[in-house]
């Protein structure tokens, strides 16, 4: 297979979570639209599933081949473990819902109800599966090669974020060292001033 980095994972898993959603977009919608769009909605509701749930399962693969081969840690371990638990969920409910609706219109019969709400059901659990994947990836870097550094034409400015302004890549004077433009100032002659200050003054109450 074709070496990609860091893995099949990300391809796959956009077009799970992409066909599905709009799966059960549409099917909660449709009974409330006017026809003939509502049919032609239902017809695009069934194949987003049918096409999900193919996507779903080549997603899972290589998930798992993911969860088996990325470096990580302790806590990056344990987030990617969330993210899988519930990506099976995810398949586990998706996957009867396809083949139910299948054999329901091979029937000829109507998708009722139940079957909208299992679909909405199941829509929450793979919203819930996507937001663990973000975790994964953008909170504890599965799967990140490398990290950018701002550096460059344009990117070498202060944020604000109580660094002392300093831009990036510059660091701020050692303590005792003056920043580079200032004088120091002399302070001699302070503690003369202070005690001439201090005569005439009667501290007796």
């Amino acid at each position: 297979m074709i070496e990609i980095i860091p893995n099949w994972h990300p391809i796959f898993v956009h077009f799970t979570v992409a066909l599905l959603s709009l799966s059960v977009g549409l099917f909660v919608v449709t009974p409330w639209v006017k026809s003939p769009l509502r049919e032609q909605w239902l017809i695009v509701a069934r194949w987003s599933l049918w096409f999900g749930a193919l996507a779903a399962i080549v997603t899972g693969l290589t998930g798992l081949d993911a969860y088996n081969t990325v470096a990580h840690d302790a806590p990056s371990h344990e987030a990617m473990t969330e993210h899988r638990n519930w990506a099976i969920a995810t398949l586990t409910l998706f996957l009867p819902l396809a083949a139910w609706s299948i054999v329901r219109i091979r029937r000829q019969q109507k998708l009722g109800k139940v079957f909208v709400i299992c679909m909405v059901i199941s829509g929450g659990v793979l919203a819930s599966t996507a937001w663990h994947g973000g975790e994964a990836v953008y909170r504890f870097g599965l799967g990140v090669m490398s990290l950018p550094k701002s550096e460059g034409d344009g990117h070498n400015h202060s944020h604000g974020d109580g660094g002392g302004g300093h831009a990036h890549g510059e660091e701020a004077p050692a303590s005792g060292q003056e920043a580079p433009g200032e004088e120091a100032m002399d302070f001699s002659g302070m503690d003369d001033m202070e005690m001439d200050a201090g005569d005439g003054h009667d501290h007796s109450h």
